[in-house]
């Protein structure tokens, strides 16, 4: 069984002999992105799509979501900068978030590196635990609202947990951002906060991604059920490893473990493998700098139906990009290992 759905006249972006082609087995897209394949649902027809069945004969209204991985220094910076502008023009992405807290010398984020960020088409930038390493970052943490920070911080923390910013077409899209609490450093209950945080996003608001900052597969998995049919996607962060789990939940929620990291691959979790091997096998405090080898884009591509803010498909997204020498650039602020330091 197949439903096609044409879309409104006044839609325009892309194709306009375009056709949306939902398999009710697999939501799958007829002209697939370049960047992964399709991963349909495994459950058969989602229980949202069930139930609003008959107004599915009415227009869907399609918007593209790429969310990225944890940034790692200037080489995932670099990486970004090489691929993303073309990935948004070759796929008519529509929004961009990234998680920005390893960007500046792999901790925390500084004035420079954001604005570098921005220019390469990202919209939103989420932080987590390392949101405050820099403090040049508090004045833009208080006034932009393209920076947020985990809302499960407590109250005095600088900064907002959530944001609402619109897409390249005109589309309100709310961001969230809550921290995990096993094996992280203690914060508030992220599932009430979460809740709080949903009910004062404006109602008319449907497109709703959340970032779920955490160090357990099982706390994160747990996320995805709890905000299913309430959000368009919930993605985890902060391991630097992705998962191979991304799916649309029978409410509706495009849901991803963890997006992995967007930096060099030829690492561990980013900083150079003889550093940290040395570190690991001699038990002497060793600086782990940042690698620089096999550059990779990581993250997902996700299609949101804006009218019901239900989610249609995930792919996810391994993309690599051209070796970069330096680890450091002066945008980084301090990167080197400090005075004293082996």
């Amino acid at each position: 069984m197949r439903l096609l759905v044409k879309r409104r006249r006044q839609y325009t972006r892309g194709n306009a002999n375009w056709l949306t082609t939902l398999s009710v087995l697999g939501l799958a897209w007829p002209c697939r992105p370049k960047c992964g394949k399709i991963i349909p649902p495994t459950h058969g027809l989602p229980a949202w799509l069930d139930d609003h069945l008959p107004a599915l004969e009415g227009p869907l209204m399609p918007i593209k979501i790429f969310c990225l991985g944890d940034i790692i220094g200037k080489p995932g910076r670099a990486v970004v900068a090489e691929l993303l502008p073309s990935l948004i023009a070759r796929e008519k992405v529509d929004f961009v978030v990234a998680n920005a807290e390893n960007s500046a010398a792999g901790s925390g984020l500084t004035p420079a590196v954001f604005q570098k960020l921005l220019a390469t088409g990202i919209d939103v930038c989420t932080m987590g635990d390392h949101t405050y390493r820099k403090r040049d970052i508090l004045p833009l943490l208080q006034s932009s609202d393209r920076l947020i920070r985990p809302g499960n911080y407590p109250p005095d923390a600088v900064g907002r947990g959530w944001t609402v910013v619109s897409s390249r077409a005109g589309v309100a899209i709310a961001v969230l951002q809550v921290m995990g609490r096993l094996y992280m450093n203690p914060l508030d209950d992220p599932l009430r906060t979460i809740d709080k945080m949903l009910a004062e996003v404006p109602r008319d608001i449907k497109v709703r991604i959340v970032d779920f900052h955490a160090e357990a597969s099982s706390e994160k998995i747990a996320m995805g059920w709890h905000l299913d049919g309430r959000v368009s996607i919930s993605f985890g962060t902060h391991t630097h490893t992705p998962t191979a789990d991304a799916r649309v939940l029978p409410g509706g929620t495009a849901f991803v473990s963890d997006l992995g990291m967007t930096g060099p691959y030829e690492s561990v979790l980013g900083r150079r493998k003889d550093r940290v091997l040395q570190f690991m096998i001699t038990g002497m405090p060793n600086f782990f700098e940042i690698a620089t080898g096999d550059p990779r884009m990581c993250g997902i591509l996700a299609t949101v139906d804006e009218v019901s803010g239900h989610a249609l498909s995930i792919v996810r997204c391994d993309l690599r990009g051209t070796t970069q020498d330096a680890a450091y650039d002066a945008a980084d602020g301090h990167g080197g290992k400090r005075q004293g330091e082996l």
